[in-house]
């Protein structure tokens, strides 16, 4: 029987298809795909993840439609479509 961290999921984000291993939380997604910057502060500067637990909330993006959820504690879903402020005002 196959290891479960061997298999992997595919997730969207901006878009883009990104393969990972079931139990990684969309932050780390974003970031293996390259992109750190998670939403925009009101004056458009760039912010991303900065406390890893969901108390500064400046990791919130948009899944499947839904806007301001906590990347940081959101694990990936097969499927699942992601969308930062690179791409949306969220």
């Amino acid at each position: 029987m196959p290891d479960a961290h061997s298999q992997h999921i595919t997730i969207s984000i901006n878009a883009s298809d990104i393969s990972v291993v079931p139990g990684v939380t969309v932050a780390a997604a974003i970031a293996m795909a390259g992109n750190i910057v998670t939403r925009r502060a009101v004056g458009g500067a760039a912010r991303a993840p900065l406390c890893g637990m969901g108390v500064c909330q400046e990791c919130r993006v948009t899944i499947d439609g839904n806007p301001h959820q906590l990347s940081c504690q959101t694990l990936c879903v097969d499927g699942m479509h992601v969308v930062t402020a690179s791409e949306a005002a969220i």
